[in-house]
């Protein structure tokens, strides 16, 4: 915190000098918001702009707490870090917990060392929460300054998650490490990385690594193949000392993000439902551990902590039986089942063939599509054609950082083949990712 002083005093807040491709981020009123920070070339700090937007879900009197998504290395992850906030999937977690959502995007150039955002003690940690006191003040939820963090990372994403573990354990009620990991001992390749501590706060706080199997696991060589090994290291020192990690291998992928939200969604819900505070304002509860369940390191099946046989200190760590199970389909095929149906649209508003809608995503397995009825027959769906290249197909589609595509999408339909001097009946209806569908 040594550099907080200066860096409240350098970055101003300015919209006009961003450049491509950072300068046409989503455009944001209420419920969202938006502070900018020019870059500084004090040592220390950060030395990249970067731009925070946050999402107070409605009618929230007290925030409880934010949730991060934080994305990965390079000017395109960097970039899709501008939609994260207005994720609907991510925000039903955020919402059943009285949280923000809030989404970095840091103006990094294609070639320039991410290792410059990425590790936190390079200016990002002190970044983060000056844009969360600011944006606290914008949106008139100061307490969003003080409350606790869930966060979610990719890749470079990863590598900040859990150094503002190692570095904030008191603040943080869950890290999800997709394909990145601190590190604790010297790379002679990588002398820019510097090495962290494990201080022993850090063992109590929830942490999962989710690296996809073709980043050395199954896939030995390759631009991704280190990650393994990495995750390896990071796990055995964490598990090792008593930590509470566990580790869920994507079957599928390489380094995209595939599936991993419908087991990172449940799981972080878990540990925000475990660890906030009953009143804002609180420390963080201990998470409990009374219903833990172990797995072996690349296995597929857990027990309860109890009946695990082996060395525990070595084995996956799960909060509970309900995470294990998902834990166990996630690690086989990723295909998480989900029997309960999504939230019906609401606000359905018709003119002249146009129609218009509001909708919240399942939290189980967030949104698909919409199908349009008229007259009680379906006529369409919304998308079209739903599609995302790195997983089940999504209503907002996917980016590599598992951000919304940009343009942003719509939730708007019109009937082109509606008869002149008709009026029609319409209806809307929410279709999850596993097919199931709302009122």
């Amino acid at each position: 915190m040594r550099y907080l002083v200066f860096l409240f005093a350098v970055l101003p807040i300015l919209a006009t000098a961003q450049q491509p491709p950072y300068d046409n981020p989503p455009s944001v009123e209420a419920p969202y918001y938006r502070v900018r920070y020019e870059a500084s070339d004090k040592p220390g700090e950060l030395i990249f702009p970067v731009q925070y937007t946050v999402w107070i879900p409605e009618g929230v009197e007290k925030l409880r707490g934010v949730v991060v998504h934080q994305h990965g290395c390079g000017e395109g992850s960097c970039k899709s870090g501008q939609t994260g906030a207005f994720d609907l999937h991510w925000q039903a977690l955020a919402e059943k917990h009285d949280c923000a959502l809030m989404a970095p995007s840091y103006e990094q150039p294609q070639d320039a060392d991410c290792q410059m955002w990425c590790d936190p003690r390079n200016g990002s940690s002190d970044a983060f929460q000056k844009a969360l006191a600011d944006l606290g003040k914008q949106s008139g939820h100061p307490e969003l300054a003080e409350v606790p963090w869930a966060i979610w990372g990719h890749s470079g994403g990863g590598h900040w998650c859990g150094g503002m573990v190692m570095l904030h354990p008191e603040r943080v009620a869950a890290a999800w490490l997709r394909s990145g990991v601190p590190l604790f001992e010297s790379n002679p390749d990588r002398t820019q990385i510097k090495p962290h501590e494990l201080p022993e706060a850090a063992l109590g706080v929830p942490m999962m690594c989710n690296p996809g199997t073709k980043e050395g696991v199954t896939v030995k060589e390759g631009r991704f193949a280190g990650v393994w090994p990495a995750n390896e290291k990071f796990f055995a020192a964490v598990r090792g000392a008593g930590g509470l990690l566990g580790v869920a291998v994507d079957p599928l992928t390489a380094h995209e993000c595939g599936n991993q939200r419908y087991l990172a969604i449940p799981w972080l819900d878990a540990c925000l439902s475990a660890r906030l505070p009953e009143k804002p304002g609180e420390p963080l509860k201990p998470m409990p551990t009374e219903d833990t369940w172990l797995a072996p390191l690349l296995g597929t099946k857990a027990v309860p902590a109890a009946a695990f046989e082996g060395d525990k200190t070595k084995a996956v760590w799960l909060p509970n039986e309900t995470i294990a199970k998902k834990w166990e389909h996630y690690v086989r095929d990723t295909e998480i089942p989900d029997v309960t149906p999504p939230p019906a649209p609401t606000n359905v508003e018709v003119e002249g063939n146009t129609i218009t809608w509001e909708a919240e995503a399942d939290l189980e397995s967030g949104i698909g599509h919409f199908a349009i009825l008229r007259d009680g027959e379906e006529i369409a769906t919304v998308p079209a054609e739903p599609k995302n290249p790195f997983g089940r197909p999504l209503f907002q589609g996917l980016q590599y950082s598992d951000t919304p595509a940009a343009p942003l999408v719509e939730m708007t339909f019109t009937d082109e083949a509606a008869k002149a001097g008709k009026k029609p009946e319409y209806q809307v209806i929410s279709v999850n990712t596993v097919g199931l569908k709302s009122e």
